[in-house]
């Protein structure tokens, strides 16, 4: 297992997007943060409090479980788990932001953005990882990132928490699964 980010780094990374939000948009008083469940979640809030430490405004935040909206759900996914997704205001006019761990193919930002249109029309849908990794398949790409990786094939990223903060570690695809850290 080696680190890509350290918690400090991840830090240090969400604080500079959390800053690029508040210019790019006058400040928070539209935006609205969704992680994309599990790993998204501690993430979206970490820029929450980033955001909140910048503003003193506390942007709404929430979750959105994409499970039944892959591409793939009849093939890999025999007995889906679905989670709860909370959308905690309206996105009609909203700056959206859709946080998650790591943008790969694509795939997962689609279905994520087609679950949230079932909740409303965004003004705008930016997406925030702290991991942009190579292997598009769709033309999809992370609006702010902390880091880009080339990744080989054999490997996968995973979300680490512990009593320092969030880090990301490359591991063989074969290790066991690292659980997702809740918020």
């Amino acid at each position: 297992m080696r680190v890509l980010l350290s918690p400090d780094h991840v830090d240090r990374g969400l604080r500079r997007i959390a800053g690029e939000l508040v210019e790019r948009h006058g400040g928070v008083h539209e935006l609205v943060l969704i992680g994309v469940r599990r790993s998204g979640i501690p993430i979206a809030a970490r820029l929450q409090y980033w955001l909140r430490q910048l503003e003193s405004v506390e942007v709404p935040t929430g979750s959105v479980d994409i499970t039944l909206y892959r591409d793939d759900v009849a093939t890999a996914l025999p007995n889906p788990r679905i989670g709860p997704s909370e959308v905690p205001v309206s996105l009609e006019g909203r700056h959206l932001v859709l946080v998650d761990d790591v943008s790969y193919t694509g795939r997962t930002t689609r279905a994520a953005i087609d679950a949230l249109m079932d909740y409303g029309r965004p003004k705008s849908i930016r997406l925030a990882v702290l991991i942009d990794r190579d292997g598009r398949e769709l033309p999809i790409q992370p609006d702010y990132f902390v880091r880009q990786a080339e990744i080989a094939e054999d490997e996968r990223i995973d979300l680490v928490s512990d009593d320092k903060g969030l880090s990301m570690v490359v591991q063989p695809r074969t290790a066991p699964s690292v659980p997702p850290p809740t918020p």
